[in-house]
């Protein structure tokens, strides 16, 4: 088979850090746009992508990309996709999707037509007329934007950010794939310490040992393309094997986690117990105010933040005692991510260097400080 394309959308932000990932990886003819990587591979790769990329947030194979203004020109464009190299005859691919800026702006109406292209292509393919669709999932995606279309097959199923440790969170969590990125922002070694002094759920201390060990993020949990009978099994199997013993067993990290709430500490010891890294962390319950920010060790957190008024201020409080606190040095760089646009005034200190990010739909920047 010829290679193929893969894209993988990621949190805007991060799309340098997922490149090199996918470069890591052996991803080929990569090209990056807002939120998206692109890039071609085998099998293999599909593979590896799933279970090795950190940011990324899911593994698409893309079909193809047109140009479509009236539902026919939809139809025609989906119908002349080699659908047949991965959907077999007794196999399952519903449609959904989405249409920004675009003639073609009613979403149920496209994903009938798109459906129905597909039907028609694979009628003429396997030569039969109806389809049980009672094998194995092939979740069809496509995606319009200024009238331009974009049919993918995703190969993960749940999204990426689900790794199988985290089940449970507290109010406010960040997302796996964000707090990785933050993590490779930090650029955290296999012979760090590090501490979250807000750890919350324990996601950035996991992402953290995940990263120093050089454990693969998806080896806890399947994808979708593992039932497919296109991929030999034998390719799922080297793949999880590979990254197994590429595990960093001998590595020097350790990290710590305080929580001023104790359900957040009993959470974020079951979390890290589950994600398989418990001997690598030390997690208590601490305020913020008795925190000891100690020569050599990584601080990164994602500190409370308020909706309302007085939460509000409560939250500008604790960013002051944070900038006491906080050494945010050379020696003891610190990593903080908050949506607050004066984070920087009440912390006392401005960042060495700032980074726009996403978590979830809240426009937040990463500060920086490592000078």
């Amino acid at each position: 088979m010829e290679k193929i394309k893969f894209a993988c959308p990621c949190h805007f932000g991060l799309e340098s850090v997922l490149k090199y990932e996918i470069t890591k990886i052996g991803g080929e003819d990569i090209t990056v746009s807002d939120g998206r990587i692109t890039f071609n591979g085998d099998f293999s790769i599909l593979a590896r992508a799933n279970l090795c990329l950190a940011t990324a947030e899911r593994v698409l194979i893309q079909l193809g990309e047109f140009k479509a203004v009236t539902f026919e020109e939809l139809f025609q464009g989906v119908k002349s996709l080699p659908l047949e190299n991965y959907i077999g005859k007794n196999d399952a691919f519903p449609v959904k999707g989405y249409s920004l800026n675009s003639a073609l702006h009613s979403v149920p109406s496209c994903q009938s037509i798109v459906k129905k292209a597909a039907v028609e292509r694979l009628k003429e393919k396997y030569h039969i007329s109806n389809f049980e669709e009672s094998g194995s999932l092939f979740q069809i995606q496509f995606s319009i934007r200024n009238d331009n279309v974009i049919v993918y097959i995703d190969t993960s199923g749940a999204g990426l950010h689900k790794r199988g440790y985290r089940r449970n969170s507290n109010a406010a969590p960040i997302k796996e794939t964000l707090a990785a990125g933050i993590i490779d922002l930090a650029h955290i070694r296999s012979n760090n310490i590090v501490c979250d002094p807000f750890c919350g759920s324990g996601t950035l201390l996991i992402e953290a040992s995940y990263k120093a060990l050089n454990i693969a993020p998806g080896l806890k949990r399947h994808f979708t393309a593992e039932s497919w009978d296109v991929i030999d099994e034998s390719i799922w199997k080297n793949e999880r094997a590979k990254a197994l013993d590429a595990i960093n067993k001998d590595a020097d990290f350790y990290a710590y986690g305080y929580d001023i709430d104790p359900e957040s500490v009993a959470l974020t010891i079951e979390n890290c117990r589950k994600a398989g890294i418990q001997k690598r962390v030390k997690i208590k319950q601490a305020d913020i105010r008795d925190y000891i920010n100690e020569p050599g060790v990584i601080t990164f957190c994602n500190p409370p933040y308020g909706e309302r008024m007085l939460e509000l201020k409560e939250a500008e409080k604790l960013y002051t005692i944070m900038g006491e606190k906080f050494t945010a040095n050379q020696e003891s760089p610190c990593f903080i991510i908050s949506p607050h646009e004066d984070f920087e005034k009440f912390f006392g200190k401005k960042a060495d260097k700032r980074r726009k990010l996403y978590n979830g739909m809240i426009k937040c920047q990463l500060y920086m400080y490592f000078k």
